[in-house]
């Protein structure tokens, strides 16, 4: 019996080597340049295309999305970390073909395949091509468009949410975003969220003209946003109070209480001095629903730019398809080229929020008596004479 089972096992054995065999020959290379790729400079889409869009200014903004000189003024930033040496076996994919490839990518979410097909190169070089551009782009931008504000800086962007959604002493508002990837090897549960999907965390601080001034990318999508918050380094910052704001200021039309600079944000975020969130919607007096009314014009500043983000750079649509470094390096890379687009396009604020309020989830994260005297000045002042909006009872 002990004989019959060693030989079971010498076959299965040798079953098993001969299909390990058979996978290794088949898998090795019949050619050391398809014949296909080998057309790249002849047929792929950049070479077919690239020339003849830059003379069509706006087909030129269509494929690449953003217009032609800022995409010079770009592609000057990041030639020399693009540039790679050629070889004596082949040349090197030159620095404006890759950021090319990359911003293809980024704003339509094609596949490794369809890029494959489309600029004639192999998968695994568009993936490596995407990886380090985004990176690339990432260091190139961020400290010039996505710089922590100073004092003064602080200042102006208040100036601007008072006067575009008339919330004083508003520095900024966050929120999170889900952002769709497939599950990451060997991660368990940790990127499965609430919405039954895989995903990363995008969280984020903007100002009124819907630009990022602060991200925090790749927490576990199972985690809550004021988990994301609490653990980020802009938490970090404002918990210790070195995010250097301003010192306290009265409010518009008022001589006293000296008011602090805050930051708006849903009910997943914690009341603190510098931190409003809405009163829960049970009960509500006229003035607190009001006060929820004026946070809400503030706060869907950041789901705005959320969705002017995605909407630009379509790959934010779709599940990304990448290794997770790499998808992480790429929502990076969007965020600053969403700021480095605006800024040079101009911001225009659209008040879609005169007349909306938006309806809360409810929330069990709490916030301490300092951040909940400093939103009772608040509720009180949007109904005084000197901070009422004519319009906010109707639109309550």
């Amino acid at each position: 019996m002990d004989c019959y089972r060693r030989r079971h096992v010498a076959v299965v054995v040798t079953a098993i080597q001969l299909e390990r065999l058979r996978r290794r020959r088949a898998s090795r290379r019949r050619f050391w340049v398809h014949p296909v790729i080998a057309q790249r400079q002849e047929r792929g889409q950049f070479w077919a295309l690239y020339q003849n869009l830059r003379a069509h200014e706006d087909q030129f903004f269509a494929y690449m999305r953003p217009f032609p000189g800022y995409f010079d003024e770009l592609l000057g930033l990041l030639e020399s970390s693009l540039m790679h040496q050629d070889t004596f076996m082949r040349d090197s994919i030159p620095p404006v073909e890759r950021l090319v490839i990359t911003l293809r990518y980024l704003g339509t979410g094609q596949s490794l395949a369809s890029l494959h097909f489309a600029f004639l190169i192999g998968k695994s070089t568009a993936s490596v091509i995407i990886r380090e551009t985004c990176v690339a782009i990432w260091n190139a931008l961020h400290a010039a468009v996505m710089g922590q504000p100073q004092k003064e800086q602080w200042k102006e962007i208040a100036d601007v949410f008072q006067q575009t959604c008339q919330f004083p002493n508003c520095a900024g508002a966050i929120d999170g975003k889900h952002i769709r990837i497939k599950k990451p090897v060997r991660s368990g549960s940790h990127y499965y969220n609430y919405k039954k999907y895989f995903s990363f965390v995008l969280f984020a601080m903007c100002d009124a003209n819907y630009s990022f001034r602060y991200i925090d990318v790749g927490s576990y999508g199972s985690r809550s946003d004021s988990a994301v918050f609490a653990h980020s380094e802009f938490g970090k910052l404002l918990h210790d109070k070195a995010l250097d704001l301003p010192e306290h200021t009265a409010l518009p039309g008022t001589t006293s209480p000296a008011m602090p600079f805050v930051f708006v944000a849903d009910e997943a975020f914690a009341l603190g001095e510098n931190l409003m969130r809405p009163y829960s919607s049970r009960g509500l007096s006229l003035a607190r629903r009001v006060f929820n009314y004026r946070l809400t014009r503030a706060r869907r500043v950041v789901e705005c730019a959320f969705g002017i983000l995605a909407n630009k750079w379509r790959f934010l649509h779709t599940p990304i398809h990448l290794k997770l470094e790499t998808a992480i390096s790429a929502v990076k890379a969007a965020c600053v080229l969403h700021n480095f687009v605006r800024a040079r396009d101009g911001f225009n604020f659209e008040d879609s929020l005169t007349h909306s309020l938006h309806s809360h989830r409810p929330s069990v994260v709490r916030g301490h008596r300092q951040g909940a005297a400093v939103r009772e000045q608040f509720t009180a002042y949007f109904m005084s004479p000197h901070g009422a909006l004519p319009w906010q009872l109707d639109a309550i």
